[in-house]
């Protein structure tokens, strides 16, 4: 936008770099760029500002599909006018010479005009397209398209404005037909984690049976060496009873001999002994032999009064001593 300075009976007048302003003086152009400065009577003077930096446009209209479905295209256009003298001509960009705004609105007419033939080279092609291949490959045939009929559109050439780029964001159908739409890809996408999910469930399973089957098979191994042990533990204690029952039995009979032996030895003993007594006593009884009765009555006597316990008192009757007298007697005689 231009700035006017107010002074007594002139103006000033300066413009951005990228604004470019034709100054008229009673129907002669007298200054005419971007970026100028100067001052004019304002009773006398007439003036136009053109924007000369890219605008960007942005479009949103409905269209209707060969299968007849309404979508939305939402799309941009960037253009920018490229011959200020001729889209002054064209179009209306005086500004007002006090305060340096526009008088009409030049730039309504502009987007006007490129959303007029934007949304007529749109709307042709999606009339001829059925609405799945617009949603798929819409996006960039609808750009192509706009692209190519805004370059060479007379009307925007003869205005001097040119057409740098064009992008459609999004064609979308109607919320109803887009969720119809979706359904089998949300469907497809739920039968895909479904299957997911039950791939990832079988193969849980099957790393559960594999662990299981495994510790069944170390719950075999370790039963059968635990067997082993058992028959390894039995047969240990076999031997170990078996040695035992050896060990005794050599011990046995190693009493058995001993005891044998010392039987042995002693019958041999007792035997020498009740020889030696034989003999002591054959060779007394050879000794007593020779002697006389009243002799071994004595010895006889003797030895019993030896064996006889201790006698405190002795009472001897005549009945006892008589015959016993008269037998000394006889044996004196």
């Amino acid at each position: 936008m231009a700035v006017i300075n107010h002074y007594p009976l002139l103006r000033h007048l300066r413009v951005e770099p990228t604004a470019h302003i034709r100054a008229l003086r009673r129907g002669k152009l007298v200054h005419d760029g971007p970026g100028l400065a100067f001052w004019f009577l304002p009773l006398t003077a007439a003036m136009s500002e053109i924007p000369l930096d890219d605008r960007e446009l942005p479009l949103l209209f409905h269209a209707t599909t060969a299968d007849f479905q309404d979508v939305a295209v939402q799309a941009s256009v960037t253009y920018r006018i490229v011959d200020p003298a001729l889209a002054a001509q064209r179009i209306d960009f005086s500004i007002d010479t006090n305060t340096g705004y526009w008088r009409a609105a030049p730039l309504e007419q502009v987007a006007g005009m490129l959303t007029q033939s934007a949304q007529q080279h749109g709307l042709d092609l999606l009339a001829r397209t059925m609405l799945a291949t617009a949603l798929v490959d819409g996006i960039s045939a609808v750009r192509d398209r706009m692209a190519q009929g805004l370059a060479t559109d007379t009307r925007l050439t003869e205005t001097g404005i040119a057409v740098i780029g064009v992008r459609v964001v999004a064609i979308r159908p109607e919320p109803e037909v887009e969720r119809a739409l979706q359904t089998p890809a949300r469907e497809q996408v739920q039968q895909e984690a479904d299957r997911a999910t039950f791939e990832r469930r079988a193969l849980a399973v099957e790393r559960e049976r594999a662990i299981g089957e495994n510790e069944l098979q170390t719950k075999i191994e370790l039963a059968r060496r635990e067997e082993e042990l058992v028959a390894q533990d039995g047969a240990n204690e076999r031997l170990k009873t078996q040695e035992s029952w050896a060990a005794d039995a050599i011990a046995t009979q190693a009493q058995a001999r001993r005891e044998v032996q010392l039987a042995e030895a002693r019958a041999q003993a007792t035997r020498l002994v009740g020889d030696a007594k034989a003999a002591a006593e054959s060779a007394r009884l050879a000794a007593y032999r020779d002697l006389s009765e009243a002799t071994l009555l004595g010895l006889a006597v003797k030895e019993l009064a030896a064996n006889l316990p201790k006698i405190e008192h002795l009472v001897l009757t005549p009945d006892l001593l008589a015959p016993v007298l008269a037998r000394l007697g006889a044996g004196g005689q």
